[in-house]
């Protein structure tokens, strides 16, 4: 029995961008800070929708919450006081098409650049795992043949193996942060999405005739 292991890697563009926006409202009526909110999604939601297309550029909404505020003094001394509510609501939008993306990040004018972030698409991971992986395993089958042959047999069996495979970067990755308020923006965001390294290692034993 001889024990093997054999990997293969590559770099890959991450090929999905995803931007979150965020607004932040507070005032002295719950009802009127989601109000405040809806309207400023609203209005964004109505300029990304015209951006939109089926993976390209993605559009979602994701946190609404409203909460109060409590008056410090009233905590201190156990009685908590509400005297405020605060709230807050994100919109992400997501896509393979990063020059559109970025443009529309520059008319989105009621919510704030909450978080920008890159990772690879499903369809794309998928694919260059599966190349990686046979890169793996044919040198594995390679690496077989030539031990054995180093130990003066004339060819092999394989018993076990496991392939594993690497896909750490599949989660967007922040690489900018901006303080979520009401902001004025006309230039198109800036982007740059970087690399990712795929892996997959074959490891196994062979018997040797």
């Amino acid at each position: 029995m001889l024990g093997l292991s054999a990997s293969a890697s590559t770099e890959v563009t991450k090929d999905v961008l995803v931007v979150t926006f965020s607004a932040s409202k507070e005032g002295a009526d719950a009802a009127a800070v989601q109000a405040q909110l809806k309207q400023a999604l609203d209005a964004a939601l109505a300029e990304a929708r015209k951006a939109a297309k089926p993976g390209q550029v993605d559009v979602q909404t994701g946190n609404f919450s409203t909460y109060p505020r409590y008056s410090p003094s009233s905590v201190s001394s156990g009685r908590a006081t509400i005297n405020g509510w605060l709230g807050s609501a994100e919109l992400v939008v997501e896509g393979r098409d990063m020059t559109a993306i970025g443009q529309l990040a520059g008319r989105i004018t009621t919510m704030a650049i909450a978080n920008v972030g890159y990772r690879r698409s499903r369809e794309a991971s998928q694919k260059v795992e599966a190349d990686v992986a046979a890169d793996a395993i044919a040198r594995y089958r390679a690496k077989a043949a030539d031990d054995v042959k180093q130990f003066g047999y004339a060819g092999y069996t394989i018993r076990e193996v496991n392939v594993n495979r690497s896909d750490t970067m599949f989660a967007p990755q922040p690489v900018l942060r901006m303080q979520a308020a009401s902001v004025s923006r006309s230039e198109a965001l800036p982007v740059e999405p970087g690399k990712a390294t795929v892996t997959a290692t074959v490891n196994g034993t062979v018997q040797m005739k």
